[in-house]
């Protein structure tokens, strides 16, 4: 069974890695199933084929899954356009600084479009398309009129960062927008089903810490939020980067450990009381008594905190573990896990996207693992002691495979702060945010946010202990170094284990990939409507613009460039140049710098640290030539827009040019015709203004006479970039014209070979990309 549940499982991950549905999905379904019957017998030919049966299940199972839910669209004919729709709020709201986002169910819609149930929309306090909208308080379960602009889900495309689209499609969001200015009508307070009804418990929950501990003076009590509701986003930015660097994110959101610690309370608190009342021990047993309530409570944690992938897993073993000692009879721990993993992947095939489905199972597989030979023979406190040890040492190896593929790095000190954290936040923290929840008295608020705070002292100084990075592993790497983590893992005596730590060396030291001397790696990435370039020599890193502030939150430089840079295993910056101050070119450089160690600055800001960019500075770094062309140092003395001072740089390698000109107009462009007359020509240009109507002259595009033109722009930007009238100018030139919003993250390889330009989207296609 375990064997065929994993071929089914492998068989569903298979299929999210294809860039098209398999349109045949219904056949292949046909297949397994006749292979089923073939398999009954107990040989080795007929368990071969029941794998194959199951594989092709798995598969076609998460086939139709997907093409259920993508039928679900927004007709592109409607993207952009006012539409007026009755619905419900259908999620938690979340604030922002720039007003409330949250999912909404869509009822009716009033103007014949075709719209999606399940939408994302977002409320905006401020300025947006030219009008005022005020942002009204909503909350789950209320049903409204609104009209609203949407456009289907569509996300950056980049290597080494959060799939954006993947994570709607799971959440079944199959469109995006915002509320218009028309006045909203709030039509019922509270329509009553089971989701609203726990929608709105969470929200009254999440107010009733607010109120009774104000953020200015509890700082950590965001977390205590996310630890009884679910809503990770309530703790603040910087608090992640401590946990991320101590190895314990998984306990301030909703664990496993932490379901499990409920449903023994509850468990235990019912058969204590069950044996004391006769007629009821008398009527069904204690022990059955106590599993139904610890399962009940395990569900209302869940559901309370959202029921994401870790909370199911949890709950989903315990239900299975549960129906087997109910039902008298003994089910290896194995058997339990493998059923929670097949019952998780049938309601949610997308689960094997997230890296919590594979940290979660991995770690509790680890467990299993090793307590099925060690944890039982333990006795006295100091065996305890060492199990206890054992049972760190497992989940921290189990999850370095996971961590090096997706995140890049581990934390060196994660023991030592989880050994700590685990009990303090599982045993006290939790269960007191939990009785705050049911009690929002301050007194056990207080309390629960007092041992927080003696804890993130802790976790404070053990973040400045150094964190393991390096390159992001191939896909056959990592799953070398899972065989490893289990070969490690075996009892003590078994010969060979010390083979399982060469299977590791690989992902921990892969190495960094660099272009060979004479060669420059550029990468445009996919930040949205701004600009963020990474070039890249044998030795150096350099980064023209480091993308758009996105809101108070979060910007590109942190949820972009870094994670890029990250997968690349680079550690330092050669150079930062910020081409003008303009948010959507500078916005992610506070986050860059803080990140990162830079060793040097350059900008045409006034007020950045750092030299000035001006005409006539030169470099070459590993035999690639670099060139600042634009402003003057002149240009300098006056009042000038920003975009008059971007810099220009020419980064040229092996005899070809590209000409990264970020958000010069039209004046420049004669500016720079009149300073270098018959030394603009160019291979790869990168469009100036993202295509805006006040830039890319005729002359200009003919003197440099780029045969690749890159266009940084925004899906459906509310600028309208890039205009048509100036894709046509280029068009007309033979140029070709790629543009990150269509084909995600570019790169550029310039050397003494052909140019080249690969797109992300279409070298890495997945079937939901622009669906």
């Amino acid at each position: 069974m375990r064997l065929n549940i994993l071929a089914f499982a492998a068989g569903i991950l298979c299929l999210q890695m294809q860039p098209e549905l398999f349109a045949g999905y219904g056949w292949l379904a046909g297949g397994g199933l006749l292979l089923l019957p073939r398999a009954y017998r107990r040989t080795l030919l007929t368990r071969g084929l029941a794998v194959l049966a199951c594989l092709a299940l798995g598969f076609t199972w998460a086939a139709w899954r997907a093409d259920s839910r993508l039928a679900d669209e927004l007709a592109a004919e409607w993207e952009g356009r006012d539409i007026t729709m009755v619905g419900v709020v259908a999620g938690l709201p979340q604030e922002f600084a720039g007003g409330t986002r949250f999912e909404f169910e869509v009822e009716r819609v009033e103007d014949g479009a075709v719209v999606p149930e399940r939408i994302l929309l977002s409320w905006y306090a401020g300025r947006r398309d030219s009008a005022r909208t005020a942002q009204l308080v909503v909350r789950p379960g209320e049903r409204w009129c609104l009209t609203v602009r949407l456009k289907r889900p569509h996300g950056n495309a980049n290597p080494g960062v959060f799939d954006y689209e993947a994570w709607l499609l799971e959440r079944n969001i199959r469109a995006t927008g915002y509320i218009r200015p028309n006045p909203p009508e709030r039509l019922t307070d509270m329509v009553w089903r089971a989701g609203y009804s726990i929608e709105r418990l969470r929200l009254a929950v999440r107010d009733n810490f607010a109120a009774v501990l104000p953020e200015a003076t509890y700082p950590y009590a965001g977390v205590l939020v996310a630890l009884a509701v679910g809503d990770q986003k309530a703790i603040l930015g910087d608090l992640w980067t401590t946990f991320n660097r101590t190895g314990t994110t998984h306990l301030m959101s909703i664990s496993g450990l932490h379901v499990t610690l409920v449903a023994a309370m509850f468990a235990g608190l019912v058969g204590f009381g069950w044996r004391r009342v006769p007629a009821l021990a008398v009527r069904w047993p204690a022990q059955k008594a106590a599993l139904l309530a610890g399962c009940g409570a395990a569900l209302v944690y869940a559901l309370l905190a959202g029921f994401a992938v870790p909370a199911q897993r949890t709950l989903y073993m315990l239900l299975v573990a549960s129906a087997a000692l109910l039902s008298g009879r003994l089910v290896a721990p194995s058997r339990i896990l493998a059923l929670a993993l097949l019952v998780v992947l049938l309601l949610d095939p997308w689960a094997v996207l997230a890296a919590g489905f594979w940290l979660s199972f991995g770690a509790v597989g680890a467990l299993l693992y090793v307590s099925s030979a060690r944890l039982d023979e333990a006795a006295g406190w100091r065996e305890k002691l060492r199990s206890w040890g054992i049972v760190q040492w497992a989940a921290t190896l189990a999850s370095l495979p996971v961590l090096l593929l997706v995140f890049q790095q581990f934390s060196l000190v994660s023991p030592l702060a989880n050994a700590i954290a685990i009990p303090v936040v599982s045993f006290i923290v939790t269960p007191l945010a939990l009785l705050g929840a049911l009690l929002p008295w301050w007194p056990i608020l207080a309390l629960a946010h007092g041992v927080l705070d003696c804890l993130m002292m802790f976790l404070i100084w053990c973040a400045a202990w150094p964190v393991w990075t390096a390159p992001a592993p191939p896909l056959w790497a990592a799953l070398a170094a899972g065989i490893g983590v289990a070969v490690c893992l075996m009892p003590r005596g078994v010969p060979g284990r010390w083979l399982g730590a060469l299977l590791i060396v690989p992902a921990l030291f892969w190495p960094v990939d660099k272009p060979p001397a004479g060669t420059a790696w550029v990468t445009v990435l996919d930040v949205g409507q701004g600009l963020a370039t990474v070039v890249r020599t044998r030795e150096h890193t350099l980064i023209y613009d480091p993308g758009p502030l996105y809101s108070a939150e979060s910007d590109a430089g942190q949820r972009v460039v870094l994670p890029y840079l990250r997968a690349l295993g680079l550690s330092h910056i050669d150079l930062l140049m910020v081409t003008h101050r303009d948010t959507d070119h500078s916005g992610g450089t506070a986050s860059v710098l803080a990140a990162m160690r830079v060793d040097k600055v350059s900008s045409s800001l006034a007020e950045a640290v750092g030299e000035r960019c001006a005409a006539g500075q030169r470099w070459t770094w590993d035999g690639v030539d670099f060139e600042v062309l634009h402003p003057a140092a002149e240009a300098y003395a006056g009042e000038s827009r920003p975009n008059h001072l971007a810099c220009v740089l020419r980064v040229t390698a092996g005899g070809r040019r590209l000409l990264l000109t970020s958000d010069i107009e039209a004046p420049d462009e004669v500016a720079l015709l009149a300073r270098y007359p018959d030394d603009l020509a160019a291979e790869v240009m990168l469009v100036p203004h993202h295509g805006s109507k006040t830039s890319s002259t005729p002359a200009f595009l003919q003197a440099v006479g780029a045969r690749e033109a890159i266009i940084p722009v925004g899906y459906r930007n509310r600028f309208g970039h890039p205009k048509p009238a100036v894709v046509a100018r280029y068009e007309a030139l033979g140029q070709r014209i790629w543009r990150t919003d269509r084909d995600g993250a570019l790169h550029v390889t310039l050397g003494t070979g052909p140019t080249s330009v690969r797109a992300w989207r279409q070298e890495h296609r997945r079937y939901w990309h622009g669906r």
